[in-house]
């Protein structure tokens, strides 16, 4: 039995799960499903439980226990009287609610009596079991016929079964029906073969029940590690994902049924398993780690494929991205706060000339420059370049501590000193305060530049220049410890880089060239 506090807790929970009552019966064990729901609706119309004291009487009405009281009272306080007068109830029942109802009466009632207070005779009883065998009246129906507990029906049966030997009443659960069964030779060769026939049935059972688990076994595996659907049809697999899922339920299945549920033969699958396990891009595996190292670990699968393909190796870019999903060769990508030198309008407005087109048909027409920092345990470190538009090359830059006007006017100076008398590129910035100060202002207009400058607060007016900063920091400053590196040794690396990013790094929008080398192969430069 259970206690209140248990299935207060059982309906709290029910309520709280939206009466669905598998979670309940999951988290705490107990109890049945209709049981839960009859326990739900009594809360419901009464706002609270019974006590078990309580439960052990709603087999009967209230009604009906007032109204066994009351002859109790009236018929001189006789139990037996009561019973076999009015047919109900129990005597247990009634000695508890007396014991409840009339507290002030000297008498203790007690229903330790083994005998049974509503006497029935033999004949009674030998009807009641051919009812009860012949499927005529249940149980519960016959205790109310002869006034008289359920059990009571089960025990005259025990006992009269029993005592007779010339049959045997066999009780079928699933159609409620009894049948007699002779002891005879032949029924017993009947039972026999019926008890082969149910053997055999069992093991085909069995036998489905494994084969229907394996296929469940299949499909969870084909989502899991072969990433298909889980209604995949088997037969539209590849021997090697067959072969992968029959090596990953090798231990709970034989070979033989795994084979026979993907309908793959076992010469197919050894090949299979030969295959897999003599990698046949172990030397190309060798020199993709090699190029991502020597990059730097900063280029990608095009990249890398690009490499590859120079030194006359043939192979598709799908199978260098595999080896490096493979192998972990993953670029690191981190995005941090820029630096911004946006200090307020300090001089008039200048027409965004460039409007996003960063195309040139030749060098030094269209020119991006901005400044990005770098922060590291010694420091901050400014970065100033000025990038070309017709190939992304870093025409001049200057690196400082301090984004001051000197570290934008030496760059300018060394980008003009390159020009020809003929070229006045346009000169694309954002609207930070270097490029609005004096000296800047007289340069350009010495030179006959032309000034172009993205609208307030709108990086994507100079996404060209932006993502030379980002592919910047991805490959040589995100992902790398600079705990023990000075401000000196971190400016000499960001020198070095920028000068490999000009005449090595290749672009696969160069034709997997250099900006210097592609600019050689144009003719353009020596």
């Amino acid at each position: 039995m259970y206690s209140n506090e248990d299935r207060m807790k059982a309906i709290k929970l029910y309520i709280e799960y939206d009466c669905c009552g598998r979670a309940v019966i999951r988290e705490l064990g107990y109890p049945s499903r209709n049981i839960l729901v009859v326990w739900y609706k009594e809360y419901q119309e009464r706002g609270s439980l019974d006590s078990y004291d309580e439960r052990k009487h709603l087999k009967y009405s209230r009604e009906q226990h007032q109204k066994a009281i009351d002859f109790y009272l009236n018929n001189g306080r006789s139990i037996r009287r009561t019973i076999k007068a009015l047919g109900y109830p129990g005597k247990s029942t009634l000695c508890d609610l007396l014991n409840e109802e009339v507290p002030d009466d000297k008498r203790k009632w007690s229903c330790k009596a083994s005998k049974s207070l509503v006497r029935c005779t033999q004949e009674q009883k030998v009807q009641a079991i051919k009812d009860y065998c012949a499927d005529v009246h249940t149980p519960t129906e016959l205790g109310k016929i002869y006034g008289v507990d359920p059990n009571t029906i089960y025990r005259w049966k025990d006992k009269l079964l029993g005592q007779e030997n010339k049959t045997v009443m066999l009780n079928k659960t699933t159609s409620k029906k009894s049948v007699k069964c002779s002891k005879s030779g032949a029924d017993v060769e009947n039972l026999l073969g019926d008890k082969d026939s149910l053997e055999k049935q069992v093991k085909e059972l069995q036998h489905d029940i494994r084969r229907l688990k394996l296929e469940k076994d299949i499909l969870k595996e084909a989502a899991k590690i072969i990433k298909k659907d889980q209604g995949i049809n088997f037969t539209s697999l590849t021997n090697r994902e067959k072969a992968i899922m029959i090596n990953a339920l090798r231990e709970r299945y034989l070979l033989k049924d795994l084979l026979e549920m993907l309908h793959m033969a076992k010469s197919s699958y050894c090949y299979q398993v030969n295959a897999m396990n003599n990698d046949k891009y172990a030397g190309l595996r060798i020199h993709v780690r090699t190029a991502f190292n020597e990059a730097g670990r900063c280029y990608g699968y095009r990249r890398i494929h690009s490499v590859i393909k120079t030194t006359g190796t043939i192979v598709s870019e799908k199978v260098i991205r595999r080896i490096m999903r493979e192998d972990k060769l993953i670029v690191p990508h981190i995005k941090r706060k820029k630096y911004n030198s946006y200090k307020g309008e300090i001089s008039p407005e200048v027409e965004n000339i460039i409007k996003r087109n960063f195309h040139a048909d030749k060098p030094n027409t269209k020119w991006l420059t901005d400044i990005t920092e770098f922060r590291i345990p010694a420091g901050k470190i400014y970065l100033s370049p000025i990038i070309d538009c017709f190939d992304g090359l870093p025409v001049s830059w200057t690196i400082g501590t301090a984004p001051d006007a000197n570290l934008v006017n030496t760059m300018l100076d060394e980008a003009i000193s390159i020009l020809d008398a003929d070229e006045k590129p346009i000169l694309h910035s954002d609207r930070g305060c270097h490029y609005r100060w004096p000296g800047w202002l007289e340069r350009m207009e010495k030179t006959g530049l032309t000034r172009s400058m993205s609208r307030k607060g709108c990086s994507p007016d100079n996404s060209a220049c932006e993502g030379f900063f980002g592919r910047l920091k991805n490959e040589m400053f995100y992902g790398r410890s600079w705990t023990s590196v000075t401000i000196n040794q971190f400016i000499e690396q960001l020198d070095k880089y920028v000068k490999w990013y000009s005449e090595k790094r290749i672009k696969i929008s160069l034709g997997g060239m250099s900006p210097l080398d592609y600019r050689r192969s144009l003719g353009l430069a020596v």
